[in-house]
Order: C-alpha cells, then sequence, then structure tokens
C-alpha cells in the first residue's frame, strides 16, 4: 500500500514550522514536513540537519525561520507549496513565475528553480515583463541565463539577412493591404535598425556587400518610377490619360518609397546614385506632377515631392555630392518654381479653411510639411545659387524677382550677396587683367 503523501498545512502531522518575516512585520507560519523540505530544498536540509546547531523548538516542532522582503512572501509560500504537490507554473503567469524562481533559487529547491526558468524561457513577455526579467535573472546564476536568450545581441550575419530581405519588401511596387502594412513596417523598422540614438545602429553602414544590394534595389524602384513617367507623358501626348485619382495615388506612392529611401541612403552615405538620378529627372518630375496632380486634392504628393527635393537640394548644398555648374543651375531653377507654386496652394488651402470651415483647416495643417523641412530647402537653393557663375546667378534672381511666389523661396540673401560680388568684383580681381598683360 502507497504511503499518503503529507500536505501542507496539515497540523497533525507536521513536524516542523516555517516561519516566513517580513521586515515590516509579517509572519506567515506554513505547518511543514521535514522530510519534503529535506528532499526537495538545500537550504532546508541544511537547517534542519545535526550541523545547524540555531534551530529553535516551537512546542514540539522545530521552526526555521526565513526572512524576506514583503514583496517576495507570496512567491516563497508558493515556493514551499510546490515542494508537496508539483503544478505547472504558467499558473502563475510571467511575473509569479520568476517570483518563485528567485524564492526557489534563495531556497535551494533546484527543481522547482529550473521548472520555472523553463516556461520563462517559453513563455511570451510583454515590455514590462521583460524589464523585470533583465533586473532580476543575471544574479541568479549562469544557469538560468537561458531565460534572457531571446534578449541577447545578435550575430551580424542574421542582422544583415534580414535587413537586405525586408529592404527588398520595402522598394516593393506599390501594394495593398496587408502587403501595404507589411511594407510600411518594413520601411519603419529599417530605418530604426540604422539609426543611432542610446544604442549603436543594428547593422554597420561600412557593410559594402550591404551597400551593393541596396543599391541594386534602389535601381530597380528608380528605373519602375521612371517607366511610369514615361507612360503618363506618353500617354499625355496621345490625348488618352484617364484615371487621374489612381495615376495620383501611385505617383503617391512612388514619391513616398524615393523619400523613405532618401532616409535609408543618407545614413548609409549613399545619396550619390538617388541625387544624380533626382537631378536628372527633376523636369520629367515636375511635368508629371503638374498633368497628374490638379488641384488642392493632390497636396500631399505636391508635399512629397517638396521633401524629397529638399533632401536632394541638401546633399548638393552640403558638398557632400559634387555636381557640374549646369546641372546645379538647372536643379535650383526647376525646384524654386515648383517649390514656390506648392508653398502658395498650400497658403491658399490654409486661408480658405480659415474663411470657410475649421474642419477644412485642419485636414490641411496635416499635410503641411513641417517648417525645418521648409527652411531646410530654402536655404540648400541660396547656398547652390551662390556657387554658381555670377551670370547664372543673375538669370536666376531675376526670374524669381519676376514670379508670383516670390515670397517663398525668399533668395534675399543670395540676392544680396551677388549685388555685393558684382559690384566689389573689378577692383576685387584686378590681379587678373595684370597676369594677362604678363602673359
Amino acid at each position: 500500500m502507497r504511503a499518503v503523501r503529507p500536505k501542507i498545512g496539515d497540523r497533525a502531522t507536521s513536524d516542523v514550522v516555517v516561519r516566513l518575516r517580513t521586515p515590516e512585520g509579517r509572519d506567515e507560519w506554513l505547518y511543514c514536513h521535514s522530510a519534503v523540505l529535506a528532499a526537495g530544498s538545500s537550504y532546508f536540509a541544511d537547517r534542519l540537519s545535526d550541523a545547524w546547531p540555531t534551530c529553535q523548538i516551537l512546542g514540539s516542532r522545530y521552526c526555521v525561520e526565513v526572512h524576506c522582503q514583503e514583496p517576495d512572501l507570496s512567491s516563497h509560500v508558493n515556493a514551499l507549496r510546490l515542494l508537496y504537490a508539483a503544478e505547472p507554473c504558467s499558473r502563475f503567469g510571467v511575473r509569479g513565475a520568476l517570483g518563485v524562481l528567485q524564492a526557489a533559487v534563495r531556497l535551494g529547491c533546484a527543481q522547482i528553480a529550473a521548472a520555472c526558468a523553463g516556461y520563462l524561457e517559453s513563455a511570451p513577455w510583454d515590455e514590462a515583463d521583460e524589464e523585470e526579467i533583465l533586473r532580476a535573472v543575471p544574479s541568479l546564476g549562469p544557469q538560468y541565463e537561458c531565460v534572457l536568450a531571446r534578449l541577447r545581441p545578435i550575430d551580424p550575419a542574421p542582422v544583415t539577412s534580414i535587413f537586405l530581405s525586408a529592404f527588398r519588401h520595402a522598394t516593393l511596387s506599390p501594394a495593398a493591404g496587408p502587403a501595404r502594412e507589411l511594407k510600411s513596417a518594413a520601411q519603419e523598422q529599417l530605418e530604426y535598425m540604422l539609426t543611432e540614438d542610446d544604442d549603436a545602429p543594428l547593422l554597420a553602414t561600412d557593410n559594402e556587400n550591404v551597400k551593393s544590394q541596396v543599391k541594386d534595389c534602389v535601381s530597380v524602384l528608380l528605373s519602375r518610377f521612371s517607366d511610369f513617367m514615361t507612360s503618363i507623358l506618353r500617354r499625355q501626348a496621345e490625348a488618352r490619360l484617364g484615371g487621374n485619382d489612381e495615376l495620383q495615388q501611385e505617383l503617391h506612392c512612388f514619391v513616398s518609397d524615393v523619400s523613405w529611401v532618401c532616409q535609408i541612403l543618407s545614413k548609409l552615405e549613399m545619396m550619390k546614385c538617388l541625387v544624380l538620378y533626382w537631378v536628372g529627372i527633376s523636369s520629367d518630375v515636375v511635368e508629371v506632377v503638374e498633368v497628374v496632380c490638379v488641384g488642392i486634392d493632390c497636396l500631399k504628393t505636391r508635399l512629397k515631392v517638396v521633401e524629397v527635393a529638399a533632401k536632394v537640394l541638401e546633399a548638393v548644398a552640403f558638398g557632400n555630392i559634387v555636381l557640374p555648374a549646369e546641372k546645379r543651375c538647372h536643379a535650383v531653377n526647376v525646384w524654386i518654381g515648383f517649390a514656390g507654386k506648392t508653398k502658395s496652394l498650400i497658403d491658399q488651402a490654409d486661408n480658405d479653411g480659415n474663411d470657410d470651415d475649421g474642419d477644412v483647416d485642419a485636414e490641411i495643417a496635416k499635410v503641411n510639411l513641417d517648417s525645418e523641412v521648409w527652411q531646410g530647402l530654402e536655404s540648400a537653393i541660396v547656398s547652390i545659387v551662390l556657387t554658381l557663375p555670377s551670370n547664372k546667378q543673375a538669370e536666376i534672381l531675376s526670374g524669381w524677382l519676376q514670379s508670383k511666389q516670390v515670397r517663398y523661396p525668399d533668395l534675399t540673401e543670395a540676392f544680396e550677396a551677388w549685388c555685393y560680388r558684382s559690384k566689389v568684383a573689378k577692383r576685387r580681381l584686378s590681379f587678373l587683367n595684370h597676369i594677362d598683360r604678363l602673359s
């Protein structure tokens, strides 16, 4: 006949009392059995042995005091209960199992600690769980570090593989539904992987293999964009352009992708390929936008185009990308006009919203660019204009002064610098005439 396993709290058969005490004065008495405690806990095996002379006697029972902090009291109780009846750690949840694990490690309950560690290693955590686990587990010993496996730094090879796979998704053709959501998530996470904040970027930005494959993906994206624009312009020439809403949406997706690619290429120090492409097709982009985006309803797309132009011109203005004077002149001529017209449309929509409906005004505010983008574009244009030959500067400034959108971009700084340079040019460069006479 099998012996009946004793139960915790059974006073009739108990031969030891475990007193759990806290600094706040809590005093929990648990009627236990020395055989069960010694078998499952090395701590109690030592405390109840003859080698431990300070064990107290309470009535006819041994008494073992265990001191713990107030928040850990219930975890110690649960650990003691698990010595009597094995239960799945999942019933305690992640936080509860973590508490039992800490108590089990302290009490030397190896089997219970292993079960808790196994559960924590496989269970899903929320963000608060992660912080608690990171705070507690490292101090428990190396045998429990398996719990932290999902939080360990990853090897470079898998990071590169994930980055490149995600980048291919992020530069795929415009999509709808779940595919679009995956594409947006890929773009967001890729940018995060390369961001240097409190932590270093997850991917090394000097990886030539990564740069090569990124360049290939970007080339495919830009090629599709060029094909799209060519199709639009051809259909316009053949007077069979229709379905502007669909075309506008497709154009918006393309330009949004190019804008996002700018962020990635900037972090990888690869803006040159995009700058050369964008400057070369600037006129086509403006023409396609004017054809497809008619009216105030298309402001979001126009603003995305302005955003890309700002990033491209800033790269040129800062000297990161070197372009011949002709290309710089062409670029500023194209984007001065487009940016000025777009800013005028924004201001007009804003004024109409103030006059008619507050909801309309709020909607317009949502689609406007951050003021820093407008300022950055304006500063880039001024800087580039001032790098051009004097006669080219004069042509650009003359066109700007005669335009309807003279308020933006404001080229006053460039105008003042041109006036000064032109006035003092002969005196400042008089030595050139002297050199010519000697030669």
